[in-house]
């Protein structure tokens, strides 16, 4: 597969699926992390397994571990889901951050060997092991193009959180280009909808 053809497939797949991204960008409150998704309230709302992205979501980009209050709105969402029902579905899944997680959530599984987000290959796997519909999953993402567009694709509940992690003093580069990533994003969301 060519370098960066996730990028041009999360071009032409969000094309496709403009108006639901549109949707999603529109009813999505301008404060939405983590931390305002209650797990019994998504419990309730009949979701059984989640799919989780890091950068951003979990912590800053290159981070290393998810940032303590991540830590526990994780030990939340274990509590209501179980471990096992819970996937890291990062374009980034390094080493580093695996062997933290079997430190300290060892039933939490990496989502590895797929193609990338926007492809929906990670999420049909997180189906698969999880044993629960794809309509059961619910992907938490700070991508429209990437996670929010394989959710969409895959048939999956997409969760798309509005105000990421950042941390402009440790990662500047980085962040700034994340940022400008995600305006594109929205731009062009609005403007092809």
């Amino acid at each position: 597969m060519p370098p960066f053809s996730h990028i041009l497939a999360g071009l032409s797949l969000g094309l496709r699926h403009r108006r639901q991204l549109r949707l999603l960008l529109d009813e999505t409150p301008d404060n939405t992390c983590i931390l305002t998704l209650a797990p019994e309230t998504l419990k309730s709302a009949g979701i059984s397994a989640l799919a989780l992205d890091f950068d951003g979501v979990l912590a800053h980009h290159g981070a290393p571990a998810p940032l303590p209050e991540a830590v526990e709105w994780m030990k939340q969402c274990q509590a209501v889901f179980g471990g096992e029902r819970i996937f890291i579905l990062s374009n980034k899944p390094t080493e580093g951050r695996r062997a933290w997680f079997d430190v300290h959530f060892p039933s939490f599984r990496f989502i590895s060997g797929v193609r990338k987000k926007p492809y929906p290959d990670g999420l049909t796997k997180t189906e698969a092991l999880a044993g629960v519909p794809l309509s059961q999953i619910l992907m938490v993402d700070d991508r429209l193009l990437t996670g929010c567009l394989a959710a969409i694709n895959a048939g999956v509940r997409p969760c798309y959180i509005r105000k990421p992690y950042v941390s402009l003093s440790q990662h500047t580069g980085a962040e700034m280009f994340f940022m400008l990533l995600r305006i594109g994003e929205r731009c062009i969301v609005r403007l092809f909808s």
